[in-house]
């Protein structure tokens, strides 16, 4: 993927022009002009000042690319987010509404855009996090995303708005955060967070004390009175649950490092033993992850065949998932998002899975699978979000999902 701007053409049009402002972390604006997608360069995390001013800079640049007036801004659900700020601001600017797309929605449109698909889909959108409709972290996500038009009237609006439909069908099993964001950059913490669940909640401190020292008590309270500890559906976290069980990752020092420790084990070692499989049919990798506990140990061959089994499991409950919700709903594709494909053990058990099951898979070809490519989604589902936007929608509240 190319960082710098640049201009795409998608196999289709879309309705209406939209400019949308990305995510926080890896972010990136675009415009969806017709068939045409203008990026902007990849500004990075927006926690940085400079990355800030980038981003100011890359929407005048869009704007000035555009052949016409703006119908929508799109940006993401957080309202804390720089990018969120951004968009209501230009919104407001140009008397237009600012649209609110769910973030793993919006990873799934990136591939609806890229691949020209109007049908309806599943989506399995994977990451380490995004907020979900009930302002809850959420990154393991099966959705179904149909392109059909669904009317909805919301409280704040007068007139019902039309919108892209999309329902959250399933998610992993949720996962407490000791410490909230600090348990994405410990995974230990996300490990912990598993033996709780489990009612082993004695073995924290003797388990983790010796890694972290008093961090290891202070996390066992945290989890036995329920203080700041936020749930997720994370795949992200449901790595480093399985790698701080492992002991292969106490504390990260990048993005995902526990995850892709995790995954070289794992492929390494079915590398190996490519007639090596793990049937599973369940979301809740409680018990999967539970076993991983009794494999610890420096230089074990048991540890890879423990990140092996887990990636298997992983890719084997959602497929199991997918193809149900297939069946369900009369669906033929099977959409990939979201920062988790860039595991290559995982995006291979799944897809072959699936194609076994005589789905066709697709994901990203262009705009990559992270969060830099989040804009082109929120574009698509604004610019498929037909009728004047609603009084919701200008205010910037999100396009309902189905559930509501």
């Amino acid at each position: 993927m190319n960082p710098l701007a640049h201009t795409v053409r998608l196999p289709g049009s879309a309705p209406r022009r939209v400019l949308a402002c990305g995510a926080y972390l890896k972010n990136r604006a675009c415009l969806i002009d017709g068939d045409q997608v203008h990026w902007s360069a990849l500004h990075g995390d927006l926690g940085d000042p400079e990355s800030r001013r980038a981003l100011a800079q890359s929407v005048d640049a869009l704007l000035a690319q555009a052949r016409g007036p703006l119908d929508a801004v799109a940006h993401d659900l957080h309202p804390d987010f720089y990018s969120t700020h951004s968009a209501s601001t230009l919104a407001q600017r140009l008397d237009v509404p600012a649209v609110g797309v769910q973030h793993h929605h919006a990873h799934i449109a990136v591939v609806l855009a890229e691949h020209g698909i109007t049908a309806p889909v599943i989506g399995l959108a994977l990451d380490g996090m995004g907020m979900g409709t009930d302002g809850a972290a959420w990154g393991g996500e099966v959705l179904l995303v149909g392109d059909a038009a669904q009317s909805i009237k919301t409280e704040m609006a007068e007139e019902p708005a039309e919108i892209q439909a999309w329902q959250r069908l399933d998610h992993l099993a949720p996962l407490a955060m000791p410490g909230g964001d600090m348990a994405a950059r410990e995974p230990w913490r996300m490990a912990a967070s598993v033996l709780f669940a489990l009612g082993r909640g004695a073995e924290i401190e003797a388990r983790f004390t010796p890694m972290v020292g008093p961090a290891a008590k202070t996390v066992h309270a945290m989890l036995e009175r329920g203080v700041n500890c936020p749930r997720t559906s994370s795949t992200g976290r449901w790595f480093d649950a399985a790698a701080g069980a492992l002991g292969i990752s106490v504390r990260q020092s990048h993005e995902a490092e526990a995850a892709m420790a995790l995954e070289q084990l794992a492929g390494d070692w079915l590398a190996q033993h490519p007639d090596f499989s793990f049937p599973w049919t369940s979301l809740d990798l409680h018990p999967v992850v539970a076993d991983l506990f009794t494999l610890q140990g420096p230089g074990s061959a048991a540890l890879a065949r423990g990140a092996a089994q887990f990636h298997l499991a992983l890719a084997a409950g959602l497929a199991h998932s997918a193809i149900a919700a297939a069946a369900q709903h009369g669906v033929r594709h099977v959409v990939l998002g979201g920062g988790c494909l860039a595991n290559r053990v995982l995006v291979h058990a799944l897809r072959a899975t699936l194609e076994r099951a005589g789905l066709q898979v697709l994901q990203p070809q262009i705009a990559g699978c992270g969060d830099e490519g989040l804009a082109l989604g929120q574009a698509w589902v604004a610019a498929r979000s037909t009728g004047a936007f609603s009084a919701a929608a200008a205010s910037g509240s999100p396009i309902f999902d189905l559930e509501t």
